[in-house]
């Protein structure tokens, strides 16, 4: 069952993308958009089975964020930002941009580098949360699954190497879709999931033991080298 509606969540989430995305561009020949839609769909689908896989109680923490206390205030509503309304504005721009070809021809070459970008993105997020059985959807300390500091796998370079990987595929998706009009509302996403960084950074030092002393170590919150 678990499995189901996991494919039946990612089935709706393929044709809600699909539709905002090929409504907005007026047209379903646009093969680039086919492509981020499967993209997109197989790389969340089959990230998520991974982890079904290897620790499921992680994707229950994050299926119940809607109703779990100890929020850190104000997250959530950066969750809607990063999480929905960001993209749907990426998709909706890129897709008004296909249609009107607001922005100059994007080389081919230019958009595969989109697509490693995105897939690069992707599968360093997978990572994470495959390390982390603590990679909850909401900041909060999860005091009621024993929450401890995670330094294993890609959290030995970077403090939130989740959050790093959904930056990289941010920028990487208008590049694939060939729209530099989208780097606008994705660069604004970008923004809102930086600050969020930065909060739950801030909540991880003040409350969760041990914390401080691994952020001593692994200086780095995003961006290796910068920040």
């Amino acid at each position: 069952m678990p499995t189901l509606r996991l494919i039946l969540t990612f089935a709706t989430m393929f044709v809600v993308a699909a539709t905002v995305l090929f409504g907005a561009a007026g047209t379903l020949a646009w093969p680039m958009g086919w492509g981020y839609v499967v993209l997109v769909s197989v790389a969340t689908l089959g990230s998520r089975l991974i982890i079904l896989r290897l620790s499921p109680d992680t994707l229950k923490e994050r299926a119940r964020f809607a109703r779990v206390g100890g929020v850190e205030p104000g997250d959530r509503a950066l969750v809607l930002i990063v999480a929905m309304v960001g993209p749907t504005a990426v998709l909706l721009v890129a897709g008004l941009d296909h249609r009107f070809a607001w922005s100059p021809p994007v080389a081919p070459v230019v958009q595969a580098i989109g697509v490693a970008g995105a897939v690069a993105g992707a599968a360093l997020a997978t990572w994470a949360m495959a390390a982390n059985p603590f990679f909850s959807a909401v900041a909060r300390i999860q005091s009621d699954r024993g929450h401890v500091v995670v330094s294993s796998g890609p959290y030995r370079w970077l403090r939130h190497p989740g959050y790093a990987g959904s930056l990289l595929a941010t920028f990487a998706i208008p590049v694939l879709l060939g729209s530099l009009w989208a780097l606008v509302p994705a660069a604004l996403t970008a923004a809102a999931l930086v600050v969020r960084t930065a909060r739950e950074d801030r909540m991880l030092r003040r409350q969760l033991r041990g914390y401080g002393t691994y952020a001593a170590s692994t200086r780095w919150r995003l961006f290796p080298g910068i920040w």
